[in-house]
């Protein structure tokens, strides 16, 4: 039977074996392309210019979350429910205290965000609020918060200047692979059909990749959140009730949405076929809660 413990540790191992997959595919396509231009300063170039450009996103990322959800900062005295039980368990968790803010949206749901455990926010959607008892409440905070505590920003910010690198790499080989590289013999013909067909679906692999990493971390946050509250059976029923939602939140976008608990496009974000699981930044509500269920 699996613990909480146990949970937490495979979910760790799987994420960094995901991590490391990705910067593998990273650097085959980097090499595959300077090999072929016979440009071997191509990959820490283009290494640079895509860090560079997708820092800058990671330190503001709070401010440009909050912006682009509509959160506004939680009234002290009309959410002071809600403060308190981020304060709470800000304290339990050995946090310091997020800022908090509440989206006024009638579909339930919540994110954290920020770069570190000194610059983040939570917010709640005034939907959410208004349909969780204490407990799910509790349930769901424990849940962003474990995002905070476990540095998910972090990781997320990781897998995006990843999949913006692969981008540029293949932008830039198809725009640059014409003037040159080992094309004048047969081997050179296999090589470039080769890289052609890796450039074109390495972005997509580096995106399925973003977002299977994206479902890891929140089946860690289900039980990093589980081990915080020691009441799995909260998040469990809130995630019943967010679900059970079939309509998106008014400024649903597919920028933020692998940050909220749940999809932002309604539904439960996950009970889909296999296939189409594969591009869910969520995984299935129904597996979600019956692992919490299981958990001792």
């Amino acid at each position: 039977m699996a613990t909480l413990y146990t949970q937490v540790g495979s979910n760790i191992a799987k994420t960094w074996v995901l991590m490391t997959t990705f910067f593998l595919l990273v650097i085959g396509v980097g090499w595959a392309i300077s090999i072929y231009l016979d440009a071997p300063g191509f990959l820490p170039v283009a290494v640079i210019f895509a860090v560079v450009m997708n820092v800058w996103s990671y330190w503001f990322s709070d401010t440009v979350v909050i912006k682009l959800t509509g959160a506004k900062p939680a009234d002290p005295v009309l959410h002071r429910e809600f403060i308190r039980t981020v304060e709470n368990l800000s304290i339990t968790a050995g946090l310091p205290m997020p800022k908090v803010y509440v989206v006024e949206d009638p579909a339930p749901n919540a994110f954290a965000t920020g770069r570190n455990p000194e610059h983040s926010a939570v917010a709640a959607t005034t939907g959410l609020l208004n349909i969780l008892t204490k407990v799910e409440l509790e349930g769901v905070l424990a849940h962003e918060l474990s995002h905070i505590g476990n540095r998910d920003m972090l990781v997320s910010t990781v897998a995006v200047v990843l999949v913006g690198f692969l981008s540029i790499l293949a932008n830039m080989f198809l725009r640059v692979g014409h003037l040159g590289g080992n094309r004048d013999n047969r081997a050179g013909g296999i090589l470039l059909v080769v890289s052609i067909v890796g450039i074109i679906l390495a972005p997509i692999a580096g995106q399925m990749i973003q977002l299977a990493i994206s479902r890891k971390r929140e089946y860690l946050a289900d039980v990093s959140g589980a081990l915080l509250t020691r009441y799995p059976e909260g998040l469990a029923s809130a995630l019943e009730k967010i679900s059970a939602y079939s309509q998106p939140m008014i400024r649903a976008n597919t920028a933020t949405a692998h940050l909220f608990i749940a999809s932002p496009f309604g539904g439960d974000g996950g009970i889909r076929k296999r296939i189409s699981n594969l591009f869910a930044t969520h995984p299935p509500a129904a597996e979600r809660i019956r692992i919490l269920r299981e958990m001792k």
